[in-house]
């Protein structure tokens, strides 16, 4: 097990102001202030250096003024899902009486604002069209729009080609001659920041008043934002973390959606200890398996409700449809895995850098799941294919710290026309299309790009651990401490440890986790842990003793709360 330990001083700032172990911890994360851990929203960055936002406000205010039919078109993710709620809800909230929204069917029509798209929206007549979490690569979307008279407000926060899209307005961070500074901005985001700047100038003009129509609180939708800003696993900069946080304290509260309350519930959570990465590995994934299975208005109109029951019965399909998913995800990842032990045993063959796999059963909306295990376990970027349309296949990627996909994919195609047929994405994420016949000269060109930028270093696994902890730090306290002192996510991860625990007990629960009872090396104090998704050809095992990669984690039991181990790696003691 190869460990690297974060490297960071405290300072007299964050002593003075936090728990030692929470002040470590943050100085891990490059934290030197206070400040920098201050959640409230009035240091939220205002949405004035948003390039674009002025555009995008007078287009909304003109559509308010003439009552214009206003088409949303969302993503089938989580990111989407809680942009397209957000807008609907908040255009509704200012006095917006025709607003409807539209989600590809990923098999149907694929991502984003396609021409074929439009020409499905033209049958409800749209006056403005404005795409949330998706737009900043629909160039012909776009131009078909204005064939039809139809305008376009681009909301994204993908990164943007060479060449924008020729919309009446855009608003993504990511766009050249953006200033504002906070790039990783989900989705419902930058939503949420254009309806803010949308609610400020209808009071500037005195909108409200002249309709008899109170100006909605904007922070009632903070829990949507959490939401999506949590399961598009984007950066945790500091203006992401105070839109979290805040979420996350109005879901704690219960004044969160009354789908996203019940989604919690299905999930077996409870609303009043949410941490953020519930949001991650509980309620994305339930809102996702629709878009990936089914349709993500299943998803969205779960959102929307606000009726208890209603929810609870969506919420509820999304649960079943999620199960599905785990199913289909299962066989797939056994497929996959077996393709690679055969070729790891091959010994005529090394692994490439970027593992590209393909199999013609897989399923479409499954392979982002599938290539997050790949990379996971192999620890290297993986693009996942399965059929499209006609004589293509589209590809879900996920990659590695230090590896940029959408920079790789971007210099492949460019190197390479016509051989990526269409690509977008982030550094981490990233999907495209290509024609079946152009697998094998893909992962040839790909790999010949990660030969060049993808040192062999950087594919040789490693944990960060934030240190081992001493036996008085190994308690209850110093959970519920670690937790309050979030919201933690990509870029700003849960604090993690390292150490080593004689083994007590340890059996399979559920079938392939590992639930422990560890005992302190020095103390012999008794710990209780748990080791998820092991492999059980190794575990349990006969060993004595384990070296730990870990989380501290609040166990809730019958009412009894008790520290627990979350392990994220376990290594046996020879």
């Amino acid at each position: 097990m190869s460990v690297r330990l974060r490297l960071g001083s405290s300072n007299a700032a964050l002593d003075a102001a936090f728990d030692p172990l929470v002040a470590r911890v943050l100085a891990h994360r490059g934290i030197s202030t206070p400040a920098q851990v201050d959640y409230q929203l009035k240091h939220l960055l205002p949405y004035h250096q948003l390039k674009g936002i002025g555009e995008a406000v007078s287009l909304l205010v003109d559509a308010l003024e003439a009552q214009q039919h206003i088409v949303i078109v969302g993503d089938f993710d989580c990111d989407g899902a809680t942009s397209t709620s957000l807008a609907m809800l908040a255009l509704g909230a200012m006095g917006a009486h025709n607003v409807s929204y539209l989600v590809p069917n990923r098999f149907d029509f694929g991502y984003g604002l396609s021409p074929a798209l439009v020409d499905y929206a033209k049958a409800s007549q749209p006056d403005l069209i404005v795409t949330v979490d998706n737009g900043i690569a629909s160039h012909a979307g776009v131009e078909r729009a204005h064939e039809l008279g139809i305008k376009v407000l681009v909301t994204d926060h993908h990164l943007a080609a060479d060449t924008l899209p020729a919309a009446d307005a855009i608003v993504n961070p990511n766009q050249p001659g953006c200033d504002f500074p906070f790039k990783s901005t989900a989705g419902v985001g930058v939503i949420f920041y254009v309806m803010s700047a949308l609610r400020r100038e209808l009071q500037t003009q005195g909108w409200f008043e002249k309709h008899q129509i109170t100006a909605p609180n904007m922070g009632q939708y903070l829990d949507l934002v959490a939401l999506g800003t949590v399961a598009d696993l984007v950066p945790f900069e500091h203006n992401n973390r105070i839109l979290v946080a805040q979420g996350v304290a109005r879901i704690r509260a219960g004044k969160a959606r009354p789908g996203l309350l019940a989604l919690l519930a299905v999930a077996k959570r409870q609303a009043h200890n949410l941490q953020a990465s519930d949001l991650g590995f509980s309620v994305g994934p339930r809102l996702n398996a629709a878009g990936r299975l089914d349709d993500m208005s299943l998803g969205i109109e779960c959102l929307l409700s606000d009726n208890e029951q209603i929810a609870q019965s969506l919420a509820q399909e999304l649960d079943e449809l999620n199960a599905q998913r785990r199913s289909i995800e299962a066989d797939m990842q056994q497929q996959a895995v077996n393709i690679l032990a055969r070729l790891e045993a091959s010994k005529n063959q090394v692994m490439p850098k970027c593992v590209c796999l393909y199999h013609p059963d897989w399923h479409q909306g499954v392979v982002g799941i599938v290539a997050s295990r790949i990379k996971e376990k192999w620890h290297r970027p993986a693009l996942v294919f399965a059929k499209g349309d006609d004589d293509t296949l589209k590809g879900s990627c996920r990659s590695i710290s230090g590896f940029h996909l959408r920079d790789a994919l971007a210099a492949v195609d460019a190197q390479n026309p016509g051989l990526i047929i269409k690509f977008g994405g982030h550094a981490m994420a990233a999907g495209l299309s290509i024609h079946a016949d152009h697998l094998a000269s893909f992962e040839a060109a790909l790999n010949a790009y990660a030969e060049e930028h993808l040192p062999e270093a950087l594919l040789a696994q490693e944990w960060r651990s934030d240190g081992e902890l001493g036996a008085h730090e190994l308690q209850l306290n110093q959970a519920f401490v670690l937790q309050q002192a979030g919201p933690w996510g990509q870029g700003f991860e849960e604090p993690t440890f390292h150490g080593r625990f004689m083994l007590v007990q340890q059996r399979i629960v559920g079938e392939k986790h590992l639930k422990l009872v560890l005992a302190h090396a020095q103390t012999g104090e008794l710990i209780d842990a748990i080791c998820f998704n092991v492999d059980t050809t190794l575990w349990p095992n006969s060993g004595d003793q384990a070296d730990l990669v870990y989380r501290l984690d609040v166990n809730e039991f019958r009412g009894r709360q008790s520290l627990q181990l979350m392990v994220q790696h376990i290594t046996p003691v020879l």
